[in-house]
C-alpha cells in the first residue's frame, strides 16, 4: 500500500468541521489502497471550496475556471490516456456555471471520475443558493427565498444514460471510499456526487439532518436496472439512498478516437512534414 505522506500538500484552509476534511482524507486512504502513485494522477479543479482540494494532496494538477473542470480533464485523457484523471468540483461549480460541461462530458463517456462536493451552497463566496439549494433557503441574495426547485444530478445522470452514477456521504467514510475506488476502477465517465454540510453557510442539510436520512443501498440491490435507479434517484426528503446507483458498460471516447489506436499522443512522434502535407491536400 502506498504510504499516505506521499499525497500530503498544504495545511488545508477550510472551515473546521467541513465535510470537505472527511473527503480529503477518504481520497488519500483510496488513492493509496489502488496502489496510485502521485505522478500517475492528475486531478483538475475549478472554482470554489471543493476546488481547493487539489493544493492540499501531492499529484499532477490543474485548477482551472469556474465551471471548466471537465473541459480541460477531456483533453488531459485524451491526449494521455494512461493517466488517471479525476475532476474534483462543487455543487455551484458543476451544476451550475459547468452544468453544460457536464451534459456533454457524460454523452462522450470520457473515462474520468468526477467528484462534486455538494453541500447545497455555495461555500468560497459566502452562501448564495446553488441549483441544489432546498427551495424556499433564505441567504443574503435570495432574501425571499429560493424560488427555484431544487436540480437532481442524480436523475440527469441517469437520464442521460451516464455510465455510472453514484452518491456518497462525507459523514460514512467507510462506504464513500468503497465509491471513489469503483468510480475511479471504472472505464468510462463516473458521477460520484458527495453530499457533505456546509456548517458556516447551510443551516439546513446539517449532519443532524443528513444522518436522519441517509441509507445505504442493500447489497442485493441490481444498479443495472436503469428504470429502478431513475426510481431510486428521485428519493429524496425523509430517505436519502447512497451508493452505486446506476452502472453500465459502453465504449469509452477514447476507444472510438482513429489515432489514439496507435497510442496516447504523448508517445507518438510529432511529424511536422505530414501535417504539412496534409494541410497542402486541402489547399484547392
Amino acid at each position: 500500500m502506498t504510504e499516505l505522506d506521499e499525497y500530503r500538500g498544504r495545511k488545508p484552509a477550510w472551515c473546521p468541521g467541513c465535510g470537505n476534511f472527511a473527503i480529503l482524507k477518504t481520497l488519500k486512504e483510496t488513492l493509496g489502497e489502488i496502489q496510485l502513485r502521485p505522478h500517475q494522477l492528475t486531478i483538475v479543479s475549478g472554482i470554489g471550496q471543493a476546488g481547493k482540494l487539489p493544493h492540499y494532496l501531492r499529484c499532477n494538477t490543474f485548477n482551472g475556471l469556474h465551471g471548466r473542470a471537465l473541459p480541460v480533464a477531456t483533453g488531459i485523457r485524451l491526449v494521455n490516456p494512461e493517466m488517471v484523471v479525476i475532476a474534483v468540483t462543487g455543487d455551484g461549480d458543476c451544476y451550475g456555471e459547468g452544468g453544460n460541461h457536464l451534459i456533454h462530458a457524460i454523452r462522450r463517456n470520457v473515462n474520468i471520475s468526477l467528484f462534486v462536493h455538494n453541500n447545497q451552497i455555495y461555500g468560497l463566496t459566502k452562501g448564495q443558493a446553488s441549483p441544489t439549494s432546498v427551495e424556499s433557503l433564505t441567504t443574503k441574495t435570495q432574501p425571499f427565498g429560493v424560488l427555484s426547485e431544487p436540480l437532481n444530478p442524480i436523475a440527469l445522470a441517469i437520464a442521460l444514460d451516464c455510465s455510472f452514477v453514484a452518491r456518497g456521504y462525507a459523514g460514512d467514510t467507510e462506504y464513500l471510499k468503497y465509491l471513489m475506488k469503483e468510480a475511479v476502477l471504472h472505464k468510462g465517465f463516473a458521477l460520484l456526487d458527495i453530499l457533505q454540510p456546509c456548517i458556516t453557510f447551510n443551516k439546513i442539510n446539517t449532519y443532524q439532518w443528513y444522518s436522519e436520512r441517509i441509507y445505504r443501498l442493500e447489497e442485493g440491490y441490481n444498479p443495472s436496472d436503469r428504470i429502478n435507479a431513475f426510481q431510486i434517484a428521485l428519493q429524496w426528503g425523509d430517505k436519502i439512498p447512497t451508493g452505486i446507483i446506476y452502472k453500465r458498460d459502453k465504449p469509452t471516447m477514447e476507444e472510438k478516437i482513429p489515432v489514439l489506436t496507435e497510442g496516447p499522443l504523448v508517445r507518438q512522434p510529432f511529424r511536422m512534414d505530414k501535417i504539412v502535407r496534409e494541410i497542402e491536400n486541402l489547399i484547392p
